[in-house]
C-alpha cells in the first residue's frame, strides 16, 4: 500500500497541506507520496529534482525513507540505536542536513552509560563522525561512571581515555567557593530547620535559606552568582574538600549538632557538567578535619582529629585503600595539604610548624625543612615546583615564603601586603593564587622573576555565609557565547 503523506500529514510550517501530492516515490518496491514543495524545502537532493513526478531513491530502504519524510514533514525524527546508521546515511545521500543534526540530538538523549560503548562502535564502523563524538562527549560529561566500568572504559584505546579526559576539562577555569562550617559550634547554636516532616530524597536540597551554597566567580560580571545549592546530606563542618577529573569532591565531616555529632566516611562529587551531585564509596574510617587532596587521578583523605592514618581511593577500581599513616606524633590536625610534582605535602604542628612530604612509588611520609615561621599559616598552595606559604599577621600583614621543591629550600617572598587582613583560603588558576575569605578576594600574582598582590581586591559573595572554601572547576561554554563568537 502506498505511503500517502496528504493524511494526516504536516507541511513543514505546520499547517496540513493544501494541495493532492505531486510526486511518487519508489523504494524497494513501495512507493510514497509527497509534496515536491516540502520536500525541496529541506533536501537538496529533492529540489535538484523538482522537474520529475515519479522518483526512483536507492541506497536506503522504505522504512529509512519513511522515517526521514516523516521528519521533513513533522520536524520529529524516530531513531534508535537500531536504526541510527540508516537514518544517518540516508539523511546524507538525501542531503538533509538538520536531520543528520535532529538524529544526533535524539541519539544524545537516548544515550546511557549501558549503551555508549555500542553506539560509539557503531559510529565507528559506519564512519559516522558527528555521532562518534556525540558518544564520546557522553562519556566525557559522565567520566566518573565510565571509568568504573570495565565493559566501557576497558575497551577505549590509550588516545581515546586521553581524548575523554581533555574534552571533560575543556571550558572557562572558574575561581568557585564553596560555605562551610567551623568545626566548634558557637554557644546556643541550633540545627538549622529542615523543609517541616515531608520526606526527602537521598540527595535531597532543601531551600536557599537553609542550605549552604557553592558560588562561581563571574569575571565578565566581575561579581559571584550561585552556582548549586549542597545537598544536605553532605557534611559542611569539618569535611575535607577537593577537585579532581573536574569534579568536586567533599569528604568526611560531622553530622549533628552538639553532643549528637557524629564523625562521617560519607563521600559525595558534584558534576559541574550535569550539574548533579551523587554519593560515591565511602572512607574506610570516618573523619572530620581531614585534608583531601588529588594527585595523579587518585583521592588521598590525610588524617583527621587525632587520627594519623591516611587512604587513597581509586576511583578507576571504586576503592579506599590504606596507605602509610603520617609519622605518630606529627600534628593533632594536619593544616594544610596540597600536591606538588607528584608528591604529596602536609603541614601542621602546634609549637612549630613542620612540612612533610609522601612520596607515593616508596609509600613514605619524609620530613622536610621548614621555615623560620613558626605560625600556623593561612594556607599553603603549589604553583609549578614551589610551594607557597601566606602567613596572616595582624602586626606585619601578610607575608608570603616559598619553599623550593627541587632544591628543598625555603626563600621569603619579596611581597608583602600590610594591613589587618582576615584569614584566607587558597586556589590557583593559570599563574595567579586567589586569596579568598568573606570581606574579600586577593590576587597574588607568579611571574617568572616577580611575585606580587594586585592592588585592587576582588569582591567577596555578599550573601555567604560560614567559611569559604576556594577551588576551580572548568564550566561548559554557554552556547549563546560560542554563537556570538562564530559571529564576530
Amino acid at each position: 500500500k502506498p505511503k500517502d503523506c496528504s493524511d494526516g500529514s504536516l507541511e513543514a510550517d505546520g499547517t496540513q497541506p493544501k494541495k493532492e501530492p505531486d510526486l511518487v516515490i519508489e523504494v524497494g518496491g513501495q512507493t510514497i507520496n509527497a509534496h515536491k514543495s516540502v520536500l525541496a524545502e529541506k533536501s537538496d537532493y529533492f529540489k535538484a529534482r523538482l522537474s520529475r513526478n515519479i522518483l526512483k531513491v536507492k541506497g536506503m530502504s522504505y522504512k529509512t525513507l519513511s522515517t526521514l519524510i516523516d521528519y521533513i514533514y513533522t520536524s520529529q525524527i524516530s531513531v534508535s540505536k537500531d536504526n541510527v546508521v540508516d537514518v544517518i546515511t540516508g539523511a546524507k545521500i538525501l542531503q538533509i542536513p538538520c536531520a543528520v543534526q535532529a538524529a544526533m540530538d535524539s541519539m544524545s538523549e537516548q544515550i546511557t552509560p549501558e549503551n555508549c560503548y555500542e553506539i560509539l562502535t557503531i559510529a565507528k564502523k559506519q564512519r559516522l563522525s558527528e555521532l562518534k563524538e556525540t558518544a564520546y562527549r557522553f562519556m566525557s560529561d559522565n567520566f566518573l561512571q565510565i571509568l568504573k566500568d570495565p565493559a566501557v572504559y576497558g575497551r577505549l584505546t590509550g588516545s581515546e581515555r586521553d581524548l575523554v579526559l581533555k574534552k571533560r576539562m575543556e571550558g572557562r577555569k572558574t575561581l568557585m567557593v564553596a560555605e562551610v562550617n567551623d568545626v566548634f559550634d558557637r554557644v546556643g547554636s541550633r540545627p538549622p530547620s529542615r523543609c517541616g516532616s515531608r520526606p526527602q530524597s537521598p540527595l535531597s536540597v532543601g531551600s536557599s535559606e537553609e542550605s549552604h551554597m557553592i558560588y562561581c566567580f563571574s569575571e565578565a560580571e566581575n561579581d559571584w552568582r550561585p552556582l548549586t545549592v549542597m545537598p544536605e546530606d553532605v557534611n559542611i563542618k569539618g569535611c575535607g574538600i577537593c577537585t579532581m577529573h573536574n569534579y568536586l569532591f567533599v569528604a568526611g565531616g560531622i553530622s549533628g549538632y552538639g553532643d549528637k555529632g557524629k564523625v562521617s566516611d560519607k563521600v559525595f562529587c558534584y558534576n559541574p557538567i550535569t550539574n548533579r551531585w551523587a554519593e560515591i564509596r565511602p572512607l574506610n574510617q570516618a573523619r572530620a578535619q581531614l585534608k583531601l587532596v588529588s594527585m595523579d587521578g587518585s583521592l588521598y583523605a590525610i588524617g583527621g582529629e587525632c587520627l594519623f592514618t591516611v587512604e587513597k581511593y581509586d576511583p578507576r577500581m571504586d576503592r579506599w585503600t590504606m596507605i602509610a599513616p603520617l609519622p605518630k606524633g606529627a600534628f593533632a590536625v594536619a593544616h594544610e595539604a596540597t600536591t606538588c610534582s607528584g608528591e604529596l605535602y602536609v603541614s601542621g604542628g602546634s609549637l612549630f610548624y613542620r612540612l612533610l612530604k609522601y612520596d607515593p612509588k616508596r609509600d613514605e611520609w619524609q620530613e622536610c625543612p621548614y621555615n623560620n615561621s613558626r605560625k600556623k599559616s593561612s594556607d599553603m598552595v603549589a604553583l609549578k615546583s614551589f610551594i607557597y606559604r601566606f602567613d596572616v599577621n595582624r602586626e606585619q600583614g601578610i607575608n608570603v615564603f616559598k619553599y623550593n621543591t627541587i632544591v628543598k629550600m625555603w626563600h621569603d617572598c619579596a611581597s608583602q601586603r600590610p594591613g589587618s587582613h582576615l584569614p584566607f583560603r587558597c586556589a590557583v588558576i593559570g599563574n595567579c593564587i586567589y586569596c579568598v575569605n568573606k570581606s574579600q578576594t586577593l590576587q597574588f600574582v607568579v611571574e617568572e622573576e616577580n611575585a606580587y598582590f594586585v592592588e585592587e581586591a576582588l569582591k567577596a559573595p555578599l550573601e555567604a555565609k560560614g567559611v569559604l572554601f576556594p577551588f576551580v572547576l572548568s564550566l561548559p561554554e554557554k552556547p549563546e557565547k560560542k554563537a556570538n563568537a562564530g559571529i564576530l
